[in-house]
């Protein structure tokens, strides 16, 4: 997913256009868990960027999705740039 997310509307305010964002977003990621794992992967793995433009977008973790979302709308932004990629992963097991 490379989208764009626009804040303005000139009928629904930015807290419902920010409330769709983050909606749209749960749904696309549980959608893509509940896809068949390739062989020999353990879970989805997701490689998130989030930013002002796709140019000045920084890499987060995709459990900070959420907040960096709140955080780039406390600035006052008309839109907000974010992409998520999916990749299968192996569960790596550290001995201690």
């Amino acid at each position: 997913m490379k989208k764009t997310f626009e804040l303005t509307h000139p009928k629904i305010k930015v807290a419902r256009m920010v409330e769709s964002a983050k909606h749209e977003v749960k749904k696309y990621l549980k959608r893509e868990r509940n896809k068949t794992l390739p062989e020999g992967a353990d879970y989805w793995d997701f490689d998130c960027k989030i930013g002002k433009s796709e140019q000045t977008a920084d890499v987060i973790h995709v459990a900070t999705i959420s907040q960096e979302i709140d955080t780039l709308v406390t600035a006052d932004l008309s839109a907000f740039y974010l992409e998520i990629m999916v990749k299968p992963a192996v569960r790596s097991f550290e001995e201690k």
